[in-house]
């Protein structure tokens, strides 16, 4: 089913969420607004983003030493509560994404974080391999947004599809976490060690 941009927007604007899972909940509802609402709610995707704004002072650190010791990572993840910070699903969350970061090595958070300069760079690169291709000239916007989706999912750890579970990425596994376990869950710094290689 086509959804339309506009109802696409619509969503987004009266629930505050990301473009897929807006898209996702159009689609099963058939592009019908309130239905779409409820079938976020129902998953606690609206839950989560009401809980993102929340201060997340407690926490823990996890690490994760590859079995072959050549590969280790460290992670800061933060919630709301000691209480929370001390459940299983938390530190499972916390392996999880450990586990993550060893397999999939991102190099930013967020694509919000990605230097303007390299977002530039990639940009230019993808839009030459089209006109290089023979693309058509009004197709060479769409098919560089959608390299540079891609070049997300590959560098920046919440929009990594999730190495045990590829049907979601990294970022909906969080809000997930965030509307089962009812606080704010956010990531903070983590560090990907590779044996011999400087950072």
């Amino acid at each position: 089913m086509e959804i339309s941009a506009s109802l696409l927007n619509e969503l987004r604007e009266k629930t505050g969420l990301g473009l897929m899972d807006c898209k996702k909940a159009l689609i099963e509802t058939y592009g019908e607004m309130e239905k779409a609402i409820d079938y976020l709610r129902q998953k606690g995707a609206l839950k989560a983003a009401k809980r993102e704004g929340r201060a997340t002072s407690e926490g823990r650190v996890g690490s994760y030493i590859h079995m072959n010791g050549k590969i280790g990572v460290l992670l800061e993840m933060t919630c709301e509560s000691d209480f929370v910070a001390k459940t299983d699903q938390f530190a499972e969350l916390l392996k999880d994404l450990c586990m993550q970061i060893a397999a999939s090595a991102p190099r930013w958070f967020s694509s919000a974080e990605v230097l303007e300069e390299i977002l530039a760079r990639e940009k230019d690169i993808y839009m030459i391999q089209a006109k290089e291709a023979g693309k058509p000239e009004k197709m060479l916007d769409k098919i560089t947004e959608g390299k540079l989706k891609k070049f997300f999912s590959e560098v920046c750890l919440l929009d990594q599809p999730f190495v045990k579970d590829d049907s979601k990425t990294v970022g909906e596994l969080i809000k997930e976490k965030i509307a089962q376990l009812a606080e704010n869950i956010t990531v903070g710094r983590f560090s990907r060690f590779l044996l011999g290689q400087s950072n």
